[in-house]
This record gives C-alpha cells, sequence and structure tokens, in this order.
C-alpha cells in the first residue's frame, strides 16, 4: 500500500504561483485551496458594499479594496482575499508587489451556503490576529441578515446582528453607515 505525499509550498511559492494564475486561490500554512467562482447575488452585494463604501470614504484617508486586494495574516500563516477590505490608516503592504494588505480595519466577507462555517468560524480565529482589525461583518446573500462583530478595548468581540432590511449598520471604525435596504437593492432573495 503506498501513501500519497501532500504538497506543501512555501510562501514565495505560492506568492509566484499566484501572481501567475488566472483564479485565486487561499494558503494556509503550506497548503493552496482553489477558490470558487461567485454568484450574481454574491456579486451584487459585493458592489452595493463598495460602492456605498467607497462614497462615504471619498475625503476620508481610508481605502477600500475589492476581492483582488490579497490580505495576509501572518501569525496564522494564512493568506486569503476578503470580499472588501477597507484600511483607515497608511496600508502596510507585503513586498514591492503591492497586493497583499497587512492591516485592514474593516473585513467584509458575503456568506454562501458552502463558505458561511468556514468564514464565521475557522477564517474569522485567522483574522482576529490581525491587530488592525477593528470591524468583521458577514452578509448572508441568500436572505437579508448582518452579522457585525466589534473589537472591545479588553480584546474581546461583540457581536450585533438583524435581519431587518429598514436596519443601518454603524461602522464606527471607519465613520460609515450601511443601510441594509441599500445593500440588498436587487439582490434575488433565496440564492446560494
Amino acid at each position: 500500500m503506498t501513501t500519497e505525499v501532500e504538497r506543501r509550498y512555501t510562501v514565495e511559492e505560492y506568492l509566484a504561483l499566484e501572481r501567475a494564475a488566472e483564479t485565486k486561490s487561499e494558503y494556509l500554512q503550506g497548503e493552496i485551496v482553489a477558490m470558487s467562482g461567485a454568484s450574481r447575488p454574491h456579486n451584487l452585494l459585493v458592489t452595493n458594499l463598495l460602492a456605498s463604501l467607497h462614497g462615504q470614504l471619498r475625503g476620508k484617508p481610508c481605502e477600500v479594496y475589492p476581492s483582488h486586494m490579497r490580505v495576509q495574516v501572518p501569525e496564522a500563516d494564512f493568506f486569503t482575499y476578503p470580499d472588501l477590505a477597507v484600511v483607515c490608516t497608511e496600508p502596510r503592504l507585503a513586498d514591492e508587489h503591492f497586493d497583499t494588505l497587512l492591516n485592514p480595519t474593516v473585513l467584509v466577507e458575503v456568506l454562501s451556503h458552502s463558505t458561511a462555517d468556514y468564514d464565521r468560524g475557522r477564517k474569522f480565529a485567522y483574522y482576529r490576529h490581525l491587530e488592525s482589525l477593528a470591524e468583521y461583518l458577514l452578509v448572508a446573500q441568500a436572505e437579508v441578515h448582518v452579522e457585525h462583530y466589534t473589537r472591545q478595548s479588553d480584546g474581546s468581540w461583540r457581536l450585533e446582528e438583524t435581519d431587518d432590511p429598514a436596519a443601518a449598520i454603524v461602522l464606527p471604525a471607519i465613520g460609515c453607515v450601511l443601510s441594509l435596504a441599500e445593500v440588498y437593492e436587487k439582490v434575488p432573495m433565496g440564492g446560494r
């Protein structure tokens, strides 16, 4: 009986492969995992969120990035592509390629049926290693539902959630307010 040895990659190998690839992959402790494509509801939500945040951040020292900006969590040996990342200090980038952010202030993930547990669990556990991270927002795509985590002064995280389409989510770390009516505009409910 033979056993197959799993290939482990260095960070340098991953970044070289990733920068040449047509699709995106996450990196976790030597393993490379391909990321799946996004659905229509997912893309509409990301577009609505990006439009709202971009408009509100004009004239402020913050920058908002869509999912093409990779985020590195060095303490977890983890690289990923959040759906949105906002940084409100001088962006710290991993190297001269300027494509890997180290200090996000807010991260946003749009949940699908297949990613919800991971985004709430292991991925959030990795993200919590980022000292710069003040808020984490999870936005459901199959129904109106938002989970908003805010880092407290003692390092713990406070969760507020709503499924009220008339609600607004206040993001104090970046001085923005997200209207759920705008976030879910034109998004078909029940999609995965």
